[in-house]
């Protein structure tokens, strides 16, 4: 044992040693020396304000201010992601700007991005409403002819002469020669022409069938191009419609009925002269409309472009900002209220460090009183801290999630560099499958430097973070493939020949019966043969069974032999005899009895059936084993 406390002292081993110590910061020196620990990241206060909320702290306005910040930096990001622009990955280089300075600046472009979005949301209305009037002005005129052949003609009339001057014969739908003689009277047929999201359509019809019980004429037609919400800015399919009725009480019914459906009413003149000036004046407003909204969206999207150089390094400036201020809101003030008081732990080896950036924030904030470090007892268990780095980190946080060792505990994470990937491998074993992934693992550590300075998605995220576990697995895969022989399922004959071969020369192209085995196992890993054969399955199933209860087993040593490391660094004799030593007797008394048939079966090729010694162990320790009996003194063993 002298042999195993004198071992050099590992990184990863054990906890690292923490001290408690306290930080007496002048006030204009606080900013500086905070931002400078929280970079170094080898310090954790204690919240020495704990009984007060958040609001009762001292530097809360400041905290407000980069929250309010915050909130204007997520505006900007979604309204870049909305416009399909996408901020830049890296941080361009700007001079350096004050907290104070990046506020004022972000205010000013809120209000000008909101400005920009009221003015195009609209001109996308008015658009909308023009595109939607021009749309019923072609389809309502086709509804207001006498017949079918005089509302072909009309409307070939109609598109040819749209836009030019020619003169032609003007020739009057039924109603117009109906109604010429006056205005619409309270007694004439009437109508109303409008357009509505196509999904309501039956709905509408219904409730309108229902109003008038059943007085009027329902015609509809879907609209030629789709119509943008300018809410949603999603393309919406509409359905142009005319409804002719009779009186005014209907009309009223009617138009409540539309303004409850979300239908937008548009007046189409019976005259087709009227109709066919409106139509040019509504598509030279269209096409002037058009040019407007294109150049406020181009003027729009070069803001969002400048603003997405810098959002970057904004967002990133707000984040370290209010993670200073939050942990200065830990911190108390002295008597004298020139002094701010911190408490919190940090690694012994980490003592020099500290105090070499607390002499670098003196320094930089010009304060002619330096920062007083000084180590100080504690009664409480120090925090847990492990170090790592990029290849063992992803490890210890595999640990961290199921459980953070206690300080000073023994750190399984140590154990799980091999056993994890390995275990894996053993449930995965195909050295096919084990190439392609570390092919996809080499891809990922190649392009290290270039993929840790880029945003990458969820999924990819956490590919990049895992990659050495992904070679790990991969490289453990292709070994246990080996010893499986599966090349994406397929055996093959990689390390010589088969062991087995036919009886004679009537079975010459058999493959699953009739083999007998003429030479030396197989040198390394399943022999082939096995592939196709009848017993294929108990064969394979048995042994892939019996080695992951080797594996389980073993693994469950290795966390109990873990446990007696603890207790004797933490002197506790209790656990050892009362936790370790029973551990050991039931764990190794039945599981580890187990594992040792299974290798001893293995090496005497032995037909017993373990199932039944195990069982019968119990229930008839003193019975006779018979061909169960597997090594000499195995029953007096098993009592």
């Amino acid at each position: 044992m002298e042999f195993v406390d004198n071992l050099p002292p590992m990184d990863l081993m054990r906890s690292e040693k923490m001290t408690f110590v306290q930080l007496i910061i002048p006030v204009e020196s606080a900013h500086r020396a905070i931002s400078y620990l929280g970079e170094l990241g080898l310090l954790q206060f204690r919240d020495l304000n704990a009984d007060k909320s958040p609001f009762q702290r001292t530097f809360v306005n400041q905290v407000k201010r980069c929250g309010e910040m915050s909130r204007k930096l997520r505006f900007f990001k979604d309204q870049i992601s909305k416009a399909g622009l996408g901020s830049s990955a890296q941080p361009v280089l700007q001079p350096d700007i004050e907290l104070e300075e990046l506020e004022i600046q972000l205010a000013e472009h809120e209000n000008e991005l909101i400005e920009m979005n009221s003015n195009s949301e609209k001109l996308r209305q008015s658009y909308n409403e023009l595109l939607e009037f021009k749309m019923v002005l072609q389809k309502a005129s086709g509804f207001l002819v006498s017949s079918k052949s005089h509302a072909v003609g009309e409307e070939r009339e109609l598109d040819e002469n749209v836009y030019s001057n020619d003169d032609y014969v003007e020739t009057a739908s039924l109603l117009e020669q109906e109604m010429r003689p006056g205005p619409s009277n309270q007694s004439g047929l009437r109508f109303i022409s409008g357009i509505i999201c196509k999904s309501k359509v039956l709905r509408f019809e219904r409730i309108l069938f229902r109003a008038t019980r059943g007085n009027m004429l329902f015609n509809q037609a879907p609209a030629d191009e789709n119509i943008m919400d300018p809410v949603s800015s999603e393309m919406v399919e509409k359905t142009v419609f005319v409804v002719f009725f009779s009186g005014e009480q209907a009309k009223t019914k009617i138009l409540k009925i539309c303004e409850a459906f979300g239908a937008n009413c548009y007046p189409v003149p019976e005259d087709i002269t009227k109709q066919r000036q409106i139509t040019r004046e509504v598509s030279s407003h269209l096409s002037e409309l058009e040019a407007t909204l294109d150049a406020g969206i181009h003027h729009r999207n070069k803001a969002l472009t400048s603003f997405g150089f810098h959002l970057t390094k904004w967002m990133i400036m707000v984040r370290r900002e209010k993670a200073v201020y939050d942990t200065l809101n830990m911190l108390n003030f002295d008597v004298t209220k020139k002094c701010l008081v911190g408490e919190g732990w940090c690694p012994i080896f980490a003592k020099a460090q500290i105090q070499e950036v607390l002499q670098r924030a003196t320094f930089d904030s010009n304060s002619q009183v330096g920062i007083i470090f000084h180590v100080m007892d504690a009664v409480e268990s120090p925090p847990t801290y492990f170090r790592t780095n990029r290849f063992t980190n992803p490890f210890q946080e595999i640990v961290d999630a199921y459980g953070i060792a206690r300080y000073q505990e023994a750190n399984p994470a140590v154990y799980t560099v091999i056993t994890f990937p390995f275990l894996f491998a053993v449930m995965f074993g195909d050295w096919g499958h084990g190439i392609c992934l570390l092919l996809g693992a080499l891809v990922l550590i190649a392009r290290e430097s270039k993929l840790s300075s880029q945003k990458l998605g969820s999924f990819m995220e956490m590919l990049f973070g895992g990659r050495y576990i992904l070679l790990l697995m991969a490289i453990f895969s292709i070994y246990c493939g080996l010893i499986y022989n599966e090349f994406f399922s397929i055996p093959y004959h990689i390390f010589g020949g088969s062991a087995y071969k036919c009886r004679d020369t009537t079975c010459s192209d058999s493959h699953t019966a009739g083999l007998v085995k003429y030479r030396d196992p197989y040198p390394f890993g399943v022999d082939p043969s096995w592939r196709g054969s009848r017993s294929e399955l108990p064969f394979l199933n048995s042994l892939k069974m019996k080695m992951s209860i080797l594996l389980g087993v073993a693994q469950m040593n290795l966390g109990i032999i873990l446990s007696y490391f603890n207790a004797r660094f933490f002197h506790s004799s209790l656990d050892i005899r009362y936790q370790f030593v029973p551990q050991m007797i039931f764990l190794n008394g039945l599981f580890g009895y187990l594992s040792l048939l299974i290798v001893i079966k293995w090496c005497t090729g032995s037909q017993a059936d373990l199932y039944h010694v195990m069982i019968y162990m119990f229930l008839s320790p003193t019975d006779d084993l018979g061909e169960n009996q597997l090594f000499w003194g195995q029953r007096p063993l098993q009592a």
